[in-house]
This record gives structure tokens, sequence and C-alpha cells, in this order.
């Protein structure tokens, strides 16, 4: 029975070596490639292209309130004596500004302000538990009858017979509603918000909106 041959790897030397000898490529490679992006930055196109990647994050982070908002915001505000920007804040971060499409989360959270069925209908429905999807009828869902009946905060805002998460002042005016109801009237606006999603990162974010929109209503 013949034997097998040992393989021998490299020594460690010989490795020490070959690092030697590529750390000049490779910083040659390094210098080029930078030399090689300066020279590019000069090109128009380049020039434009770059400022515009730059910008994106920044126009998702700082996106301004809409102006068509703005007066659904005050009187609902107004409504249950909380900030209007308050309102402005949580609509930036829930939908973007009800630019997300849909408006249903994968959770169960509806609408433009994304309340969970059973906060909007009231947790004392039958079919409420666990994170508040509940199994509440269609027609249960916007009748304000049945709203009042379970302690619910939605509103019929506009007057349509129909509390609507899905309708802008409905959801708007139910929001306003909950806010003020859990200490934003009161000024305890940061347990309000707290209350609004239970997480400490979610306050943090939409703090940072109102505080930025409080700023720029008083300039």
């Amino acid at each position: 029975m013949k034997k097998k041959k040992k393989t021998r790897g490299m020594s460690a030397g010989t490795k020490g070596w070959i690092i030697l000898l590529l750390l000049p490529v490779t910083i040659t490679i390094y210098v080029m490639a930078i030399l090689l992006w300066q020279e590019m930055q000069e090109i128009p196109f380049v020039q434009s292209l770059t400022k515009t990647v730059q910008e994106v994050p920044l126009n998702i982070v700082e996106m301004e309130i809409p102006e068509e908002y703005i007066s659904v915001y005050k009187d609902a505000a107004e409504a249950y004596e909380i900030p209007w920007t308050l309102l402005a804040a949580h609509h930036r971060i829930e939908t973007r500004f009800s630019t997300m499409d849909p408006l249903l989360s994968p959770v169960g959270a509806e609408g433009h302000m994304q309340f969970m069925p059973c906060t909007f209908v009231g947790w004392q429905h039958p079919s409420c538990g666990g994170l508040g999807k509940g199994n509440i009828p269609k027609d249960e869902k916007t009748n304000p009858t049945i709203i009042a009946q379970y302690g619910g905060y939605g509103i019929d805002a506009n007057n349509d017979g129909k509390a609507d998460p899905y309708q802008i002042e409905d959801a708007m005016f139910s929001a306003a509603h909950y806010l003020s109801s859990n200490g934003a009237a009161n000024g305890e606006i940061e347990k309000a918000v707290f209350m609004y999603n239970r997480s400490e990162e979610y306050v943090e974010d939409v703090m940072y909106y109102y505080k930025k929109y409080e700023e720029q209503r008083e300039r």
C-alpha cells in the first residue's frame, strides 16, 4: 500500500514576502482610483448625479409639511387643544404624509394615522385582544354609534355618518382625540406620543419632527 505524499502549505515567511510584494500594487491602485474619481467629478453630469445622491437621504429625513394638510391639522388640534405641529409630526412618521401605499401596515394598522382597529373602534369590542387587530366587521369599523359603545377614538369629523381612518379629516381628528386624551392637552407631549406607539425610538422620531415644525412655525 502506497503512502500518500504530505502536502506542505506556504511557510509564514513566504506569505509575508507575498504580502510585501502586493502592498505597493494595492496602494497604487487605490491612489489611481482616487485620482480617477477626482477627474470624473469635473464632468457636469457626474457633479449633478453626486449632488442628487447626497440630497436624497436629506430629502427623505427632512420632508416638509404638505400645504394641503395644514388646515386639517389646525382644525383637529384646535378641537382637542393640542399643538397642530404634533399631528404633523405623527403624520410624517406614520405614513410619510399619506404617501405610504397601501395605508395598511403588516400588523393591521389602518389609514392615514395608522390606527389599530381596536384602538379606533374600542378595546371593549368582543373581538379585541393581543395587538389590537381584532375581528371587527367592516360596517362596525366606521360606525360612530358602535365606536361610542365600545369606547374607541374614531371620530366622524366631516359629518358623513362614518368615522373612517382612511378619510383624512376623520383620521386626523381621531389622532388628535387620542393624543389629547393621553396627556397632550395638558402639555404631556412625550407621554402622549409614547401611548400612541409604545417605543422609545418612536417617541424620539416624532419629537424630532415636532420640535422641527415648532421651530418653523415660530419663525
